[in-house]
């Protein structure tokens, strides 16, 4: 019994653009089913007819079952009335490989020297225009693939690619060894070029992206100018940690110069004192070391010019140095003391009371007699004369003891 509908579909794989479907000459009230993401083109007779969406669909093709066998006999058993169906995918086909069949010869712009490379990436197509693509390209044949497809379109990749890139590098003079990062620009750039050229053949270039730049590495000229371009950032690096490692140091420098000021600043403040008699003490200290100013009468004029000379250069130092010589003066004992021994004599007395030599004359008021020399210098913490130390201390607990002392006044300890 011959076979009265037949229920055409599409058998092929995502892969595929375009798919014919195997059954000719199908009877009339055949059912079409076309999915979503096709679209389906009717043949008849040799004519595109119409093209089909989404949907099931009654095929009217003029061969009726029985009747149509009798007349097939006078054309040798073939149908007189010739229909196909092609269908056609409408899906976004991405993943699609390309790559250059040859590398690019140009001059790189920044270094001037002849290099070649290759370029590769991917894409994804569309169809956008069934019956353009399938009149234009497919013609009689039952498929188109992707692979098929953009052997089609190879020359227009090839052309577009290669001359974009080298053209584009020269122009904007983009160093070869940082050509990774204008690949977007590159693949932004090339799209819209080949759109165009796609889709006059009902093809849509949904997406376009150069991946890769092949480099000649290995070659002997560009090895040596990669090194090159790389020690030059290398250098200017090592030169900025340096120069901020110097920064650093200097400012570590200052802020101990700041710490230690002011811990010397607390100290004077502590001890009851500023810088400005500080500095008047050392003056006074060098002034009494001066073996010019060994004697009373020396000493006021060397003091005297000390002062002076103070006064002209800097007017707070020479106060500050009056302020300390009067300090010490006000400071000095009334009481004199043993030439012998160092001990403290009473008022008027003409014997010491610890080694029993006899006293001498009165010492005036701010000197002192040396026990290590006997001499009569301005009383301090040194002899100016032989360096004798006036001024010692306990060695319990650091303070300064009167000179001749046999005990601590502070803890008591045995001198």
């Amino acid at each position: 019994m011959a076979q009265i509908t037949d229920i055409i579909k599409y058998e092929g794989d995502n892969s595929t653009f375009i798919w014919k479907h195997p059954c000719e000459d199908f009877n009339s009230f055949t059912q079409l089913i076309v999915h979503e993401s096709q679209e389906a083109l009717f043949f008849k007779n040799g004519q595109a007819l119409d093209l089909f969406g989404a949907g099931r669909y009654t095929l009217e093709s003029q061969n009726i079952p029985l009747i149509g066998k009798f007349l097939n006999r006078a054309t040798g058993g073939e149908s007189p009335f010739h229909c196909e169906v092609y269908f056609i995918n409408k899906t976004e086909q991405m993943n699609i490989k390309w790559g250059t069949d040859s590398k690019v010869q140009y001059i790189e712009p920044t270094y001037g020297f002849p290099i070649s490379i290759g370029a590769s990436g991917e894409m994804s197509l569309r169809v956008a225009d069934s019956r353009r693509l399938l009149l234009k390209l497919v013609g009689t044949e039952d498929f188109l693939s992707q692979q098929k497809l953009i052997s089609f379109f190879r020359a227009f990749l090839m052309t577009r690619v290669k001359t974009y890139i080298a053209q584009t590098m020269k122009q904007n003079a983009i160093n070869i060894f940082e050509i990774d990062e204008h690949l977007t620009v590159f693949s932004e750039s090339i799209h819209s070029q080949l759109i165009p050229d796609f889709a006059d053949y009902g093809v849509s270039l949904e997406r376009f992206f150069v991946t890769n730049v092949a480099k000649p590495d290995g070659e002997r000229q560009y090895e040596q100018f990669k090194e090159l371009h790389f020690r030059q950032y290398a250098d200017v690096a090592e030169a900025k940690l340096r120069q901020q490692t110097d920064i650093i140091q200097a400012q570590t420098d200052a802020q101990k110069v700041v710490i230690d000021s002011k811990a010397q600043a607390t100290k004077r403040a502590q001890e009851g004192y500023t810088y400005q008699q500080e500095r008047g003490f050392d003056v006074a200290t060098e002034v009494a070391r001066n073996e010019a100013v060994g004697q009373f009468t020396n000493l006021g004029v060397g003091l005297g010019t000390m002062a002076g000379v103070g006064g002209v250069v800097a007017g707070t130092v020479g106060g500050s140095m009056n302020d300390a010589m009067n300090m010490m003066h006000e400071k000095a004992p009334a009481q004199s003391v043993c030439a012998n021994c160092g001990a403290v004599l009473p008022e008027n007395a003409k014997f010491c009371l610890e080694c029993g030599e006899k006293t001498a004359p009165a010492v005036p008021e701010g000197m002192v007699v040396c026990p290590e020399c006997g001499k009569t210098v301005v009383k301090g913490k040194f002899c100016p004369e032989c360096g004798h130390k006036f001024v010692s201390s306990c060695p319990k607990c650091g303070k300064e003891t009167v000179l001749g002392a046999k005990f601590c006044l502070e803890c008591g300890e045995k001198l």
